[in-house]
């Protein structure tokens, strides 16, 4: 069931941002999502947090300028997601640029799973004989790998985002917003936007050697098309300063300067860059790329996003284009065997669902346990098999239930159950042994009984209230569209009282309707809905701005609609 509730916003707050110069329906949006002052809203570039306050990233800059200047060799270790690909490519981008010897490998996530593992080590010790390794997007949780490579000699630079253990690994230098004792007021950054941040301090340290001038430093906003993709694809909570990084990729996108991978991604996904937007990075650039790691090797996609070879990258974004197109017949033939699977219990009796199939991809389980949360509304967890007796599991949460935190309390409670596990608040993995599914099963269920309340387990659509007459508009669509929203931003959604003046239903899947209020009539879609409404609704809705035979009207995007 959904329940569709306005959001509450402080009167106060609005008046001000009113008072500030911000339109008054926006001064309304923003108070309800927590801001207070106008200056949050600025996306220009000198509104991002100095680089000097996220923990030890002085260090790291100091460290690696003395190893450019001795010419040691280092090596990225990527993480296997859209994050960790664009944190690569701008490491390699950013790095090559200040002089140094660098070069790149990824885990194939079948091979060798998760992070910077003993095994990783050994691999990147054969094919590239590093001194040094830098990890983007992963490395918080690698304790036995990084005294791997201590072992072997090789420093190791940690750069990520994810929630520490109780222990550190034991490298060089670790830059992590979300560590002990780290001051840096956005905890929110991406891999990518943490490994950004670390560029910007050695570039600052390089200058203050003598190695660059102000103008003749690299362009590192030149990157910034990588770190808004990376950033918006990892679903990290958009605060004030994330904005600013995606607002500043996406005027770069917009303006026809990004890289060339970028370019061909939107071009295979059939996207106007000119006009990009969060969402076209979240659904369209995004996945092409995440499912080059979820089906083959994410090096393809670091590949597409390092190349300066326009063709190259047409050719290697026609491939992840069709990668793509393949997870998806795979993910929809796991959703059925997941909905027929569930048939027989009704997941409203139980607060969590932990399902396993020894059929499924484990590259693709992630969306298919993000699609079941969508639909019954619980923290789910779907497992497929990993070989020697093992299982992988992959989770998506709802609000209110901390996954990761979720299970350590299982792993706590019964701490042989979980081989091992990860991740933060809204998704997270794990690896159990196959026999320990029931067991593991039971007990996450318990500790979903003992968190979530009936009321956190009915989703609540959050919507802005009505919206006055007057800005069903596309002027008023443009000005929605001038601002970043996404992940803990919540893009605005409208709700008022229509009369249903008339229904089809389009492709037997969408459904058009025609609305009317206060005498004007509205065009509406709801897609993926075939019911038919009763005369009088209460519409949710976004706005859109249709092209359609080179005109453009304003049309209702329905999320959800009730019986008036």
């Amino acid at each position: 069931m959904t329940r569709i509730a306005t959001r509450p916003y402080s009167f106060r707050h609005a008046e001000m941002l009113r008072q500030s110069g911000v339109h008054p329906v926006l001064a309304r949006l923003f108070a309800a999502r927590g801001l207070v002052d106008a200056s949050e809203l600025s996306s220009e570039f000198s509104a991002l947090i100095a680089p000097s306050g996220l923990l030890h990233v002085d260090a790291a800059a100091v460290f690696l300028a003395d190893a450019i200047a001795a010419q040691k060799k280092m090596t990225i270790v990527a993480d296997y997601d859209c994050d960790g690909a664009t944190a690569c490519a701008v490491a390699l981008r950013g790095l090559k640029a200040m002089g140094a010897r660098i070069d790149y490998i990824v885990p194939n996530r079948f091979e060798y799973g998760y992070g910077l593992t003993p095994e990783i080590v050994e691999l990147a010790v054969r094919e590239k004989s590093p001194d040094i390794i830098v990890t983007v997007d992963n490395g918080i949780a690698s304790i036995d790998g990084v005294a791997e490579a201590n072992r072997r000699g090789i420093e190791v630079v940690v750069t990520d985002h994810h929630l520490p253990a109780d222990t550190l690994p034991a490298a060089r230098v670790i830059v992590n917003p979300n560590q002990p004792a780290c001051g840096f007021p956005s905890k929110n950054l991406a891999g990518v936007g943490v490994m950004f941040y670390v560029l910007l301090a050695l570039r600052a340290e390089l200058r203050r050697r003598g190695v660059f001038t102000a103008e003749n430093q690299p362009r590192l906003d030149a990157l910034l098309d990588l770190v808004a993709l990376g950033t918006v694809a990892d679903v990290v909570k958009l605060d004030a300063n994330n904005r600013v990084l995606v607002a500043q990729g996406l005027k770069r996108m917009r303006a026809g300067r990004m890289h060339v991978g970028i370019a061909a991604l939107f071009r295979v996904a059939g996207r106007e860059a000119r006009r990009a937007s969060p969402f076209d990075l979240g659904f369209a650039v995004g996945p092409r790329l995440n499912a080059a790691g979820r089906l083959a090797d994410m090096s393809l996609g670091i590949e597409c996003l390092t190349t300066d070879d326009a063709g190259r990258a047409w050719e290697i974004a026609q491939q992840l284009d069709t990668i793509n197109r393949e997870r998806r017949v795979i993910e929809a033939q796991m959703q059925d065997t997941a909905l027929a699977s569930l048939d027989h219990i009704d997941p409203r009796d139980n607060t969590t669902i932990s399902i396993y199939d020894d059929s499924w991809h484990q590259g693709v389980i992630g969306i298919v346990a993000s699609r079941l949360k969508d639909k019954f509304y619980r923290p789910t967890i779907t497992f497929a098999p990993a070989g020697d007796g093992l299982i992988k599991g992959s989770g998506r949460s709802i609000a209110g239930f901390h996954l990761r935190d979720g299970l350590d309390l299982v792993s706590k409670h019964a701490p042989t159950l979980i081989e091992k596990f990860g991740g933060h608040s809204m998704a997270a993995g794990l690896t159990l042994r196959a026999d320990n599914l029931e067991g593991f099963t039971h007990a996450f269920e318990e500790v979903g009984r003992a968190s979530l309340t009936k009321a956190q387990l009915e989703r609540v659509l959050e919507t802005d209230g009505p919206l006055e007459d007057a800005y069903f508009s596309t002027a008023f669509i443009e000005l929605i569209d001038g601002h970043v929203w996404g992940q803990g931003f919540a893009p605005p959604v409208f709700c008022d009282e229509f009369r249903v003046v008339s229904q089809r239903v389009l492709k037997e899947r969408h459904l058009k309707l025609l609305l009317e209020k206060n005498g004007q009539q509205y065009d509406a879609i709801w897609f993926g809905h075939a019911d038919g409404l009763p005369e009088r609704v209460n519409v949710a809705f976004r706005l859109d701005a249709n092209e359609f035979n080179g005109r453009t009207r304003v049309q209702l995007l329905v999320e959800h609609a009730e019986a008036a």
